[in-house]
């Protein structure tokens, strides 16, 4: 078995021996007999890897395909074509009020998903762009290098991103101007397209992390502002090479250029800090901070212009319009916590401030009303502590000095007070930057989806807040699926944070907001388990904001912005080539998400509230036991993060816990590498789990609603495509890695003599870890909910059947099956490396616990200081006096690294790229 041919054969008559004994499990005696071969010499890790390749390569392919499916049409005119189908109305007025406002807020934000290398993102996207077949050559898609995942590469990755989204637009917009140019010629030059808005929050995210310093969100400022300026100058001197505005757009860019590469010096020196900071301050003719007078120019230019430059220019106002001078919008994030520190140093220096109180609600409306704005500069930026106060500093700098015009969202993370909100605009009042900056606070804690209903209405009736919603025009709000997902699972997630949406909506009628608009970002991601649908463009973006959602804010008479983010390497795909961003932007376009129609018909999910409450409760509360549950938090933990490749700058454990216990707790690691263990181990349980077993007693009625809601076929489709790829036998096949008894009997009848003595040691060493009665336990419940939930399925109809769903089952069977035996190749290596004597206060027995929970990396280096290559020569010393000893016997311990250490690398190096193919068949990382 040498081929991944041969490999799938195999399983699939292994598959059929289940038939004879249920228990039999496939995926791990595919293993075994790898590990057989892999063992006695007749299969080597050069044949492993070999076959590793060709497995990846199919994925990337299967991953094209999935985004294809997803955009497509993606050939240019075929979206011209689409488009063109939208623009028609019945006049210029419903025109105008369909495309000057935005159909969406696109925010592109770096969470660690960046799963693939450069070549593999350029095959996977240039594969799915071309109008052929998807072929990817495995060789040239994994040969390129895989670079440091730095804040600055994310940084440019997501520029690029929206550099890609940028000329999509515009080629919407000029589409647009075309169009009405042709309908209404005397009243076309008034419109004014805005079908899209792009904001970032790659540099500006302090949530949960430290090592983002002030001035890399200042550089990073400078830098876009330096970038967008030049693509503006680019697309003017495409229109007219000599226009009179070019040069300063030119000379402004090359400022904001020079600016940036101060910022992104060290200023720890104060010296250093002054020299930057007074070159930003100081009055210089190429600094521009408004754009105003350039739209105006331009506006003004194409009413005397021949209808061609008359469009160009029109669509360069437009985009200066919707970006001002930057790449988008920013979205600064901080935590609550920040902000309660923060406000209890200012004003509750004694701490007797109960935040959770109405008494903090009183004091911090009287202290809102009587704020004085203070004057801030970049000193006070160096010199100040507080993380959540630094931000606001931050905000006033970048408005008065680098963009006055563009607004900038300020979004509170794990936000469960309605004084949490007053204090963020307290201090938005503070530092005079209450006008330009959206407080949106973020729900997506448990407490905050129960209790969100009550904050909203006690946060919307301070006067306060209304005044300040009515300057900026919209009341915002940020809803997560993140930990929500994992921490009451993604389908009670979706439905709460529904249900919390359906409250705003309430909460703004009933104090009188009817006039401004309802902002609503949800920060779902690109896989199943953290919210975002796989089904179709209109999945993924009607499952965070359902249309009941919109016509509750509809038929209140508020207008919606919807905002979701595009999440990392995952998320940037969609907009990795200018086709794949046209045809992404087309899709949306399509699903006019921003729009419902307030008289559609009752969906009988919300009106049967007697089945589909029963029906999230149940679900909710069967998530909420495995997340309390013993056995659920050690079978995810219990290869700690080692099954993970690092996709991202931010760490992947909080970093209050960097120093916690070997074993993990559930709330230790972050949603994402969480979701991604889930993939790994081969079941997205916080996506199936609980579906089967809330409909247990109930199936005829609950299936019945289901067939009859659009939003519980949603929910469906959903589960069916987690559930196409899940494999309760690989669950359980994790556990037998941990089975005493196994490797035990591995050598009996004398099959494997070879290994009889690492066999018994491992055997002996096992016997007390718990590992396999966790996987046996947990496999057993997934199986009874599994049961249940395909009792369910066949009385509902497969509105979206997986294609080539039993092909790619089998081959992540296969993945999984040929990472099992590199796992035991490395616990039959690691258990056979000689003793040797405590260093460090590590001994071997610490050294296979690490080996056993893939902490490979640190167990790696304590062998190569245990067993050392290199070491001082006695010709390496000028010495008079003669020796005879070292007589150049001594080779050191080079056996040692060939026969063991370097085996046990390789292994593990060859296993991450196995999770590449796994998350990539997946559709996404975590």
């Amino acid at each position: 078995m040498k081929t991944v041919a041969d490999l799938l054969g195999r399983l699939q008559a292994l598959h059929a021996d289940t038939a004879q004994t249920p228990i039999f499990n496939p995926v791990f005696q595919l293993s075994l007999e790898l590990s057989r071969l892999l063992e006695r010499g007749d299969l080597t890790l050069d044949d492993c890897e070999a076959m590793i390749a060709q497995l990846e390569g199919e994925a990337l392919q299967h991953r094209a395909d999935r985004l294809r499916s997803m955009t497509a049409p993606v050939a240019p005119a075929a979206n011209d074509a689409a488009l063109a189908e939208l623009f028609e109305e019945a006049d210029f007025a419903a025109f105008r009020m369909r495309w000057e406002r935005p159909q969406l807020h696109a925010v592109f934000t770096a969470h660690p998903t960046f799963l693939l290398s450069p070549a593999e993102t350029d095959a996977v996207a240039h594969a799915a762009a071309s109008d052929g077949e998807i072929a990817i050559d495995p060789a040239s898609a994994t040969a390129g290098a895989r670079p440091a995942i730095t804040l600055d590469y994310e940084h440019q990755q997501a520029m690029a991103a929206i550099a890609n989204a940028q000329d999509a637009r515009d080629r919407i917009v000029s589409g647009l101007l075309s169009h009405a140019a042709r309908e209404w010629p005397a009243d076309w030059l008034r419109l004014q397209p805005l079908p899209f808005r792009f904001a970032s929050w790659v540099g500006y995210d302090m949530d949960g992390r430290t090592d983002i310093r002030w001035h890399v969100s200042i550089g990073f400022r400078l830098a876009e502002k330096a970038q967008r300026l030049a693509r503006y100058a680019e697309a003017l001197g495409r229109i007219d090479g000599k226009h009179p505005l070019l040069s300063e757009l030119q000379h402004a860019a090359s400022y904001a250029q020079e600016r940036a590469e101060d910022f992104s010096a060290d200023l720890s020196d104060p010296a250093a800090l002054s020299v930057a900071a007074n070159r930003l301050t100081a009055r210089d003719p190429r600094k521009l901070l408004s754009l105003a007078r350039y739209i105006d120019a331009l506006e003004a230019e194409a009413a005397t212009s021949q209808r061609p430059r008359a469009v160009a220019l029109k669509t360069l106002a437009a985009a200066m319009r919707a970006d001002g001078l930057g790449m988008g919008w920013i979205h600064f994030r901080v935590n609550a916590k920040q902000l309660h520190n923060a406000v209890r140093r200012r004003l509750d220096p004694e701490g007797s401030l109960d935040l959770a109180s109405k008494g903090a609600i009183v004091h911090l409306r009287n202290a809102i009303a009587e704020v004085t704005p203070l004057r801030v500069n970049f000193a006070s930026l160096a010199i100040e502590s507080s993380t959540a106060i630094r931000q606001f500093v931050a905000m006033a700098q970048i408005l008065s000095h680098i963009d006055a015009d563009a607004p900038i969202r300020m979004l509170v993370a794990e936000c469960e007070e309605p004084a949490t909100v007053l204090a963020a605009l307290y201090f938005a009042k503070l530092f005079g930057v209450a006008d330009k900056v959206d407080v949106s606070p973020l729900f997506e804690t448990e407490t905050a989806l129960e209790h969100g209903g009550r904050f909203l209405d006690a946060l919307l009736e301070e006067e306060e807040y209304r005044a300040y919603a009515r300057v900026r025009g919209r009341v915002s709000v940020q809803t997560g699926f993140s930990d929500a997902g994992r921490f009451v699972g993604q389908v009670p997630a979706s439905l709460a944070i529904e249900r919390l949406q359906g409250r705003l909506a309430q909460a703004m009628e009933t104090n009188g907001l009817s006039d401004v608009a309802a902002l609503i970002f949800d920060t779902h991601g690109e896989s199943m388990g953290r919210g975002a649908h796989p089904g179709s463009f209109a999945d993924r973006l009607a499952w965070p904001l359902s249309p009941w959602a919109r016509r509750r804010f509809v038929r209140a008479g508020i207008r919606l912005e919807p905002e979701v983010s595009f999440q990392g390497g995952d998320g940037y795909l969609y907009f990795a080539t200018p086709e794949l961003a046209l045809a992404t932007l087309t899709r949306i376009a399509e699903a006019r998400p921003a729009e419902t129609d307030p008289q559609a018909p009752a969906d009988q999910f919300y009106r049967r509230t007697d089945l589909s409450l029963d029906f999230y409760r149940a679900v909710r509360d069967h998530q909420h036991q495995h997340l309390e549950s013993r056995t659920y938090s050690r079978a995810v933990t219990a290869f700690g993060l080692g099954l993970l490749n690092s996709t991202g700058s931010r760490v992947s454990r909080r970093q209050s816990d960097i120093n916690a216990d070997r074993e993990m707790s559930l709330r230790q690691i972050r949603a994402i590498p969480h979701n991604a263990v889930l993939q790994q181990l081969g079941y997205p349980v916080n996506v199936i789990a609980g579906i089967g077993t809330a409909a247990d007693g109930n199936y005829d009625e609950l299936a019945q609603l289901l067939r009859g809601s659009e939003r519980g076929r949603q929910l469906i489709r959903l589960v069916r495509s987690a559930n196409a790829l899940a494999s309760i036998k690989t669950v359980a096949a994790f556990g037998e890695l941990f089975n005493s008894a196994y490797w035990a009997s591995r050598p009996y009848r004398g099959m494997e003599d070879h290994l009889s003595e690492a066999c018994e040691a491992l055997a002996e060493y096992l016997v007390k870890d718990d590992r396999i009665g966790v996987f046996r336990r947990l496999a057993s419940r997934l199986r009874v909910d599994a049961l249940k939930l395909h009792r369910l399925l066949e009385l509902l109809p497969d509105e979206s059947p997986m294609r080539n769903r039993e092909a790619v089952r089998r081959a992540i069977g296969v993945c999984q099956a040929l990472r099992l035996t590199l796992f035991q190749h490395m616990f039959l290596r690691a258990v056979s490396i000689p003793m040797f004597s405590r260093v460090n206060d590590i001994s071997r027995d610490d050294v296979l616990e690490m080996v056993f929970t893939l902490r490979v990396e640190e167990a790696l280096a304590e062998l190569r200081r245990a067993f050392p290559t290199s070491f001082p020569q006695i010709g390496d010393f000028d010495l008079t006096e003669a020796a005879d000893y070292p007589d150049g016997s001594d080779d050191g311990y080079q056996a040692i690294r060939r026969d063991f250490i370097e085996p046990i690398e390789r292994a593990y190096t060859l296993s991450r790229r196995i999770t590449t193919a796994i998350a990539n068949q997946f559709g996404a990382h975590g």
